[in-house]
């Protein structure tokens, strides 16, 4: 199976990004190769199962049938009733985030599908280069010029924050090369300016899922358990197992995105836990600010910064 994929940082609120994707019928305003669009029966484009009939500048007709909307996490998928290349099984979705540092938009476009003998790779490299980076840039030029505004009471969140912390920011570096050293579960303390003494417990391997780390933040010492770590979505979690905080059942970890229209990475962190409203209002800000948010800024800051003349 072939995966198509493409993603950009919009420099605007997701919440004024978002009104111009999620409306299905809306290609021919950002979409440089469609000359004219409609959705079929006369539906709203924001029905799930309505079908957009549209036609490109060189006289090409295809056919997309809208599989799923969301407007909660801000993504919708569809696939090929009339196709636009010769492919199988094709199915495609749209995702956007807010990136909270910058107040910026990442948007991500993928698809997967089956090509014919010989065509392995060239639908691949087509589409994520000639439909989905081509429309993703052209779809940042219009937000770019127009400034289109928020809908009046939109809502970042509509379903409730994923999580207790949910933060996100642009690092300037390649996915692989923050990957490579982010996955280094017992590497923080080598970054972080707070972290010291960061070491895996009982020799394990700073990879090994189950494994401890064992540290000080500040003058708190933890103890945090690897729960998972993935390599495909780049991706780890881990559990509080010893702190002097008062929360409990505390769940973290980092995920990286690949912005491939100018190589950089997409990093979200979220965090989870129980604590009192009280306690909240202080742990809340400083786990995201004095942890999250500086570790990736730390990372970015000490390995991918400009060198210093001299």
């Amino acid at each position: 199976m072939a995966r198509a994929y493409a993603s950009i940082i919009i420099n605007a609120p997701v919440e004024s990004v978002w009104p111009q994707v999620r409306d299905f019928n809306s290609l021919p305003k950002w979409a440089p190769a469609i000359a004219r669009s409609k959705i079929e029966g006369g539906l709203d484009a924001d029905v799930v199962g309505c079908v957009r009939s549209f036609h490109t500048h060189d006289g090409g007709h295809i056919r997309e049938r809208l599989m799923m909307l969301d407007d909660a996490r801000r993504a919708l998928t569809y696939n090929f009733e009339k196709p636009a290349f010769p492919v199988r099984n094709y199915l495609a979705t749209l995702r956007l985030f807010p990136v909270t540092q910058s107040n910026q938009t990442f948007v991500e476009w993928e698809a997967t599908f089956d090509e014919g003998p010989g065509d392995e790779g060239k639908y691949e490299k087509l589409i994520s280069k000639e439909v989905f980076t081509a429309n993703l840039k052209s779809l940042a030029a219009l937000i770019r010029r127009d400034k289109p505004q928020a809908p009046s009471g939109a809502e970042r969140w509509k379903g409730g924050q994923p999580n207790k912390v949910w933060t996100s920011r642009v690092i300037k570096a390649p996915v692989d090369q923050v990957w490579a050293i982010m996955r280094d579960f017992a590497g923080m303390g080598a970054w972080h300016g707070d972290i010291t003494r960061m070491h895996m417990l009982k020799k394990a391997r700073a990879d090994k899922v189950s494994g401890v780390r064992d540290f000080y933040f500040g003058e708190g010492h933890l103890n945090e358990e690897l729960l998972h770590l993935c390599d495909l979505t780049r991706s780890f979690s881990y559990r509080i197992t010893k702190c002097e905080i008062p929360w409990i059942n505390y769940v973290s970890g980092p995920r990286l995105w690949p912005v491939t229209v100018d190589n950089t990475t997409f990093g979200v962190w979220t965090g989870d836990w129980q604590a009192s409203p009280q306690d909240d209002l202080v742990l809340i800000p400083r786990t995201e600010q004095n942890v999250y948010q500086r570790a990736f800024a730390e990372l970015e800051k000490n390995f991918f910064g400009k060198k210093k003349k001299g």
